[in-house]
């Protein structure tokens, strides 16, 4: 028969032969460890456990750490605190009267004490009315559908082709950084110095003086050219820019339908285009903890479409089929296409927070949760508000 006398733990290749699989009194102390050869009694312990194979790690890491580390009693606690707050509510945007004072927007949120402030005001509450007004004025509508289109809306969505077509004209430059490429610079430096002549373009002749307060919205709707970025902050920054049209009157409320499926629609197009072209980090990004790298609002008006409808629901995120079919009637098909696109693995490994919400049960849920979310998770924190700007138009209060 085989002897077993040399047999040794794998972990400790140099043990002495007096370690024995059999007989040894020390291998009473690891009772519950066995030998990798020959399957009998060793003194040594048994090495760890291997990751197991039923649910594999996955294959997407997120680029960074979340914004901000919270224990699991702090994360419920603030779920819960979103489940039984109110749900927004659409208001009527009140247009101002001449005398006009535009005046260069500031920014005036540096502490928590500030963000309270702003939230108590009128103008956020009017704001976020505005941004509610925009999800329902889209609701069970597809964006092919026929709608009001303005004068105003058509140059808004030319000028954002524009945009686009300057992607072309300003290539990415070859660099070993995998992520902020240069020549984003390029494109938001043309930008900045076109901006004015862009709003002039669609203003009325007694509004021209607005390109003050309004070209600072309109210029930092598209990232940051410094640290080559774009966040939520940046899209609401573009929602402030469309708020402070319809305070002056150039957007009405029955154009609300087209901003959202042609404006908003156009802008979205054009910011993937420049996230994947110039490869835009996410600005504060809370990786799979958050619910998008990049955007928020077109989750919100996404939803506003499905409501209602019959036969998709918030589970059908899961079907190769709709996705295909639907992404490009509906924004929020459009979103989760877009995620699985650029991001590998399980959906519910780099997803967690769709991935939940595909669990509830019609989209009417959705869509209020959202709102909730909206307002608690971005508008209601210093990182991303700190870069809000002030003026006449949003007033400081």
């Amino acid at each position: 028969m085989e002897s077993h006398g040399d047999c040794r733990s794998p972990r400790s290749p140099q043990a002495p032969n007096s370690t024995s699989c059999a007989g040894s009194g020390a291998a009473d102390a690891h009772s519950g460890a066995t030998c990798a050869r020959c399957g009998g009694p060793t003194a040594y312990p048994a090495p760890p456990p291997s990751f197991s194979g039923v649910s594999p790690p996955p294959a997407y890491r997120p680029i960074r750490a979340p914004a901000v580390n919270l224990s699991p009693e702090s994360l419920y606690s603030q779920q819960q605190a979103i489940i039984l707050a109110p749900v927004p509510q659409s208001q009527k945007v009140p247009i101002v009267p001449p005398p006009y004072q535009f005046q260069v927007p500031v920014k005036r949120i540096q502490s928590p004490d500030d963000l309270r402030r702003f939230h108590d005001s009128d103008a956020s509450k009017n704001f976020l009315g505005f941004v509610v007004a925009l999800s329902e004025s889209i609701r069970g509508r597809k964006i092919s559908d026929s709608c009001h289109e303005s004068s105003a809306v058509s140059a808004i969505v030319s000028i954002l082709e524009t945009l686009a077509r300057w992607i072309e004209e300003i290539p990415p430059v070859q660099q070993a950084a995998r992520y902020g490429n240069v020549s984003y610079r390029s494109w938001h430096e043309r930008l900045e110095e076109t901006s004015e002549s862009l709003m002039l373009a669609f203003l009325p002749h007694d509004l021209r003086s607005a390109t003050v307060e309004i070209v600072p919205y309109f210029t930092d709707s598209f990232g940051n050219s410094s640290r080559i970025d774009y966040g939520t902050g940046h899209e609401t920054n573009f929602a402030a820019w469309l708020y402070c049209l319809a305070r002056i009157g150039v957007i009405k409320e029955e154009d609300y339908p087209a901003v959202v499926a042609r404006v908003f629609v156009k802008y979205l197009e054009l910011m993937r285009k420049l996230q994947l072209v110039y490869s835009l980090e996410p600005a504060g990004s809370h990786g799979v903890w958050g619910l998008d790298d990049y955007h928020f609002l077109p989750f919100i008006f996404g939803s506003s479409q499905l409501i209602g409808h019959k036969y998709v629901k918030p589970k059908s995120i899961h079907n190769e089929d709709i996705l295909e079919n639907f992404s490009n009637e509906y924004m929020y098909f459009s979103c989760i296409a877009f995620i699985r696109k650029v991001k590998k693995g399980l959906f519910a490994e780099h997803s967690p927070l769709l991935d939940d919400i595909s669990g509830v049960p019609n989209w009417n849920k959705v869509n209020s949760g959202l709102l909730k979310m909206y307002k608690a998770e971005v508008l209601e924190k210093v990182p991303i508000m700190q870069h809000f700007l002030f003026g006449w138009l949003i007033i400081w209060e």
